[in-house]
Order: C-alpha cells, then structure tokens, then sequence
C-alpha cells in the first residue's frame, strides 16, 4: 500500500495548517480552527466516467440534472 494521501486545505475553514491525527487511518487535525476531520474512499462509482464529449445527438445541454 502506498502512502497516505494527505488534504491540502481544511474542508471547514480552508487552512493549510493540518497534521495527521491519532485518531486512525485518513483522521487529521487542523491547527488552525482546531478541528479534526476524516477522510475515507469510499470506491468507485457504478455508473463510470463520462466524458462531457460524449452524450446523446440533439440534446438541450443538459442531462437533467
């Protein structure tokens, strides 16, 4: 298994102060607005990677979304 993969900023406040945590695998702090987060993959999605290339002839421009 490789290295972790470290955040580059928190997802609360946007610093970059972070530090891993004791807390477990994916756990860090920041330092900054004193809060610790968790990041875990959760897999791959069912539906796969679409292209905005690709897509039905004719359409509006959107997917319906």
């Amino acid at each position: 298994m490789s290295e972790r993969a470290a955040p580059f900023y928190c997802p609360y406040c946007g610093d970059e102060d972070l530090f891993p945590n004791e807390a477990g695998h994916g756990a860090w702090e920041c330092r900054a607005c004193n809060r610790a987060f968790q990041l875990k993959y959760l897999g791959l999605l069912a539906r796969g990677v679409r292209s905005e290339s690709t897509g039905s002839a004719g359409s509006a421009g959107g997917d319906g979304i």
